[in-house]
């Protein structure tokens, strides 16, 4: 029979590292995020082979003296945790970015690491913590102004099973770029300085301003590509005490992945699940679900509606008013969705651009080809000097009979309208000059061109149309003739029958039949072909997750978007003039026509400057 014992200090600050340093990253979060807490308005940071050998952090934060340095590396303990009007502790009431007291005999009990700090009375002390065993604090040369320079070496060398458990140096040297760059954003105020093996990888100033939103503007352009400024939303609201600011992508500017969305809550970076579900809510409507968009998110309430007392890593929180908080991020996400307009992302235009090759000359091989069909007559040595010359193919579609009249064979799929009224080309999309392949219907602007996908167009508008119905005349119910029993766990059941009210609204009749049991009757009359069972079981993991019924409006606006496709304009019929311009009509008055249900975009538009420069002409 086991024996209850107590574990011995080493084995303690082991544990708690396994939680704390999951990785040098990590580490390092933690000691940046300790210099911030210190006032440092600099922070440099050198890693070597991803942090394994060698992490290096100096600030220029208020420093420490002698005693409160030898504090500094006892566990639990710390100089940031408020102390209430009571006297205790207060846990629910924190401004800084640690508070634990954690992370300094954490890193020290399984690396070698040295700390040396120097206050405002000029004085400097170091101190050395190797594998848990930590030594006395020594006076040290100074460091010549205020400030901490913290070293890790070797770390996991005290626990060396950890090792194995790490991706390649690549990898871990990416991990603490993301970190760096996560911090940066988050405190825009302070000047970040990465180096990775002697490689400079961020070098951010700070900026300078006291207005913090343009000093994020700023940081931002720094950090996210210039296509990012280009295509972002600016997000600004704020409901009972909680403010909701940042940028947002539109939805045709995405990622595969969500590692693309900076995420804060009181200038703590953060990963929480609530506030990634309100990002994938808003954008549901627009984005398949393998993509995501690019945000920058700060959500900014008082401490006492947050409690950032729920992980040990601190990458969530948990708010006292959630629904609150998802709301407000869905919302004004939204809102500056529908104020976006029919407009889609620049970045459209330079792939189409990009992928265009403009041809110099034809292959001899097909322009052998062009003249067999059309009869041209060329001289052999003209001919051969062509074909030596010419290193590039390009699809003519046999121009040159066209230009003659003579006939082709092939069937020409285009119609050309007559010269539109000048007042169209002055909308956004411009007027309708042809429609070609029965599926793309091209517009001239006063600057350039437009190419729409009539279909996708037209998709977006059918269901824009039927969800303003749905929201209007209510969803309609179905009853089952016979209602189906959905067995789960009691405490999933729960958790779905507690939402009973909600899911009326949605459609969703629902009612208890014994323990762990579901009896449902009614289901939205637009599923018609719906799976019960599965759906009641992604909605009871839903509602554990997001604590919000996603599933169930997923499914309501998948079927829409389903309904809309079949009832939009199909690709490869012809539309008429009037058609085509009624078309550019509608998608200039729609919000969210500059894309379709799945994020693609459905029109492309090229500025004239762009395409003389395709041609050479500028």
């Amino acid at each position: 029979m086991a024996i209850i014992r107590r574990l011995t200090p080493e084995t303690v600050n082991r544990i708690a590292a396994g939680e704390v340093v999951e990785r040098p990253a990590s580490a390092l979060k933690e000691l940046v995020e300790n210099a911030l807490d210190a006032g440092a308005t600099r922070i440099d940071v050198r890693a070597d082979q991803g942090g394994l050998t060698r992490l290096l952090i100096e600030d220029d934060g208020h420093g420490m003296d002698r005693d409160a340095l030898a504090l500094a590396v006892e566990r639990h303990a710390t100089s940031k945790l408020p102390v209430g009007a009571d006297g205790e502790d207060d846990l629910l009431n924190i401004a800084s970015m640690g508070f634990r007291g954690e992370a300094l005999p954490s890193i020290g009990s399984v690396a070698r690491f040295s700390i040396t700090t120097q206050d405002a009375s000029g004085e400097c002390w170091s101190l050395e913590v190797e594998g848990g065993r930590t030594g006395e604090a020594r006076p040290a040369p100074s460091l010549g102004r205020t400030g901490t320079r913290v070293e890790v070496r070797d770390i996991f060398y005290a626990t060396p099973a950890r090792l194995k458990f790490l991706k390649s140096e690549r990898a871990e040297s990416m991990a603490i770029t993301d970190v760096m760059k996560r911090l940066a954003l988050a405190r825009a105020d302070v000047g970040f300085f990465l180096t990775l093996d002697g490689r400079s990888r961020l070098a951010l100033q700070a900026p300078g301003m006291t207005d913090m939103a343009e000093a994020r503007r700023t940081r931002l352009a720094a950090l996210l590509d210039r296509d990012f400024a280009e295509n972002a939303l600016a997000i600004d609201t704020v409901r009972e005490g909680v403010s909701v600011t940042g940028w947002a992508s539109l939805p045709t500017y995405n990622r595969g992945t969500n590692q693309h969305q900076f995420l804060f809550v009181n200038g703590r970076p953060v990963r929480d699940k609530l506030l990634v579900g309100a990002v994938r809510g808003a954008y549901q409507d627009f984005l398949a679900r393998d993509r995501h968009p690019v945000v920058a998110l700060y959500v900014d309430l008082p401490t006492d509606e947050v409690d950032v007392n729920v992980h040990p890593a601190k990458a969530e929180v948990r708010f006292r008013d959630a629904g609150l908080v998802r709301g407000l991020i869905v919302g004004a996400l939204r809102h500056a969705l529908a104020g976006a307009g029919h407009r889609a992302s620049t970045t459209v235009a330079a792939q189409t651009l990009g992928r265009l090759q403009p041809q110099t000359a034809l292959t001899g091989s097909l322009w052998a080809a062009s003249r067999s069909e059309f009869g041209a007559r060329v001289s052999p040595a003209y001919e051969a000097s062509l074909a030596e010359r010419s290193s590039h193919e390009f699809d003519v579609g046999y121009v040159a009979g066209a230009l003659r009249g003579e006939p082709s064979g092939l069937a020409y799929s285009a119609r050309v309208e007559a010269e539109p009224a000048r007042e169209l080309e002055d909308f956004p999309l411009g007027a309708a000059r042809a429609q070609v392949h029965g599926t793309y219907v091209i517009a001239q602007t006063s600057d350039g061109l437009v190419i729409v996908d009539q279909h996708a167009a037209h998709e977006r508008l059918v269901y824009e149309r039927m969800k303003a119905a749905l929201a209007s005349t209510g969803v309609a119910r179905q009853a089952l003739l016979v209602p189906e029993i959905v067995e789960m766990d009691e405490g999933e059941a729960r958790r779905v029958l507690d939402r009973a009210d909600e899911l009326a609204e949605l459609g969703l009749v629902i009612e208890p039949f014994g323990p762990g049991a579901i009896a449902v009757r009614e289901t939205p009359a637009l599923l018609k072909r719906l799976d019960v069972q599965g759906l009641m079981r992604d909605l009871a993991d839903e509602l554990a997750e997001y604590d919000e019924a996603l599933s169930l409006k997923e499914k309501l606006e998948e079927v829409v978007g389903t309904m809309a496709c079949h009832g939009s304009v199909r690709a490869g019929r012809r539309l008429n003039g009037d058609e085509m311009n009624a078309l550019l009509r509608e998608m200039e008055a729609t919000p969210h026509s500059g894309q379709c249900n799945h994020g693609r975009p459905t029109y492309v538009e090229l500025k004239l400057s762009d395409i003389e420069r395709l041609f050479g002409r500028k």
